[in-house]
This record gives structure tokens, sequence and C-alpha cells, in this order.
């Protein structure tokens, strides 16, 4: 019986880019449903009733939910290419703790810096780039966070990268000066397929994001 495996999707959505992430290293076929996120479709809304957001793997019918679960999930259910968690129970634990900062704070310090203006922005900056420096932190001199090999933590943290290239854009800050070895990795991760068909260029909405928050 042929597998059957839908994606919920919004292009310009860091979780749902590290999920189409996962499904390219792992060569799943799959189809792309684009959504509306103010006009939600009656899929998306039977599929995940609880947040009614994206994104969503349906596979053979029962929706999985929530990126960082989706992504351990395509891990877990596509074991035929290379895993993206490591064997290993400590590295898998770090892994974990690392991803679920990035949702926690990369992600939260971010929006604030699209959401802000003035004090409050600088605040929002400071912040941001503290996170960072974090993460290069732990990349260390690896050329990814688990070592040699393109694995989990690289997968969540990756689909921020088109929005750091908006944020310059923009003219709130470059990031390359602070963290020179996570724009490095960055680089070094935007040279395979799996990551570079799914991240989009985000220059001209994030202007249009800027104009909607009356940043500066």
């Amino acid at each position: 019986m042929a597998e059957e495996v839908t994606f919920l999707n919004f292009w310009a959505s860091p979780s749902a880019m590290r999920c189409r992430i996962a499904l390219a290293e792992k060569g799943v076929n799959y189809e792309c449903k684009e959504e509306n996120l103010r006009h939600k479709s009656p899929l998306l809304l039977e599929m995940n009733p609880v947040h009614k957001k994206v994104p969503v793997l349906i596979h053979n019918g029962k929706p999985v939910c929530e990126s960082l679960n989706i992504v351990q999930y395509i891990d877990e259910a596509w074991t035929d290419e290379s895993p993206l968690l490591p064997s290993d129970p400590y590295q898998r634990a770090q892994a974990r703790f690392w991803s679920d900062f990035v949702d926690n704070k990369v992600f939260e310090m971010g929006a604030k810096v699209w959401e802000t203006k003035g004090d409050e922005q600088e605040t929002a900056k400071k912040n941001f780039r503290e996170c960072l420096t974090l993460l290069e932190g732990e990349l260390g001199d690896k050329p990814y966070f688990g070592g040699e090999a393109f694995g989990f933590l690289d997968v969540n943290l990756i689909p921020f990268y088109c929005w750091f290239h908006a944020s310059e854009s923009c003219k709130h800050f470059r990031i390359e000066a602070d963290c020179p070895k996570l724009i490095s990795w960055a680089k070094r991760c935007m040279e395979k397929e799996s990551v570079s068909m799914s991240l989009p260029d985000l220059n001209e909405y994030a202007l249009h994001i800027k104009k909607f928050f009356g940043i500066d």
C-alpha cells in the first residue's frame, strides 16, 4: 500500500520550512497544500483542532502537529535515509534542548525585533544577539551542531537564516559582525539542496511586515 503524505504549509513560516527541509532530507514524496492563515481551510481545522495552525503533517490520514514534533516524527517514520537525531542519548537530549531554545528564545526575540520600535526594539536586538551568541558557543568549531553531519538542530535553526537576511535588509542590525561562525554555518547549510530549495527570499515580505508594524 502506497503511503499518503500531505503537508499543510505556509511558505514564510520558519516552522513550516524546517519540516520541508526534513522531508527533503528523507526523500519523502508528499502533497504540499498552502494555507491562507486568515481563512483557514476545513482540513487544517479538522487536522489541528487544538491550535488551528500550520504546519501539519498528515501521514496516511493521521495528523502530526507542532514543528519540532513533526521533524522528529519524520526522522523516526522514514529510517532509510541518514538519521537527524544522534543515537547517543545525551547528544539526543542536547539536540532537543537547543531546538527548544530556538523556539522559545530565538523565535520570540526575533519577533520582538520586528514588532517593536525605539528603546523597546533596541532591547529586543540586544536580547536577540545574546540568543545567537549562545548558539554560536554551542556550535563552536564544528561544521554542524551535531558534528560532521547535518542534523536535528541544524534543521530546526536554519530556517531563521532567511529572516536574518530580511532583518539586515531592513537595517535592524548586522548579524555576521557578532556571530561570524554562525553565519558561516548557515552558508554551509545553504549549500545543501534540501535547505536551499526550502528557504524563500523574504525581503519583500519583510518590508510588508515592517510597514504593518510601523517600524522605521
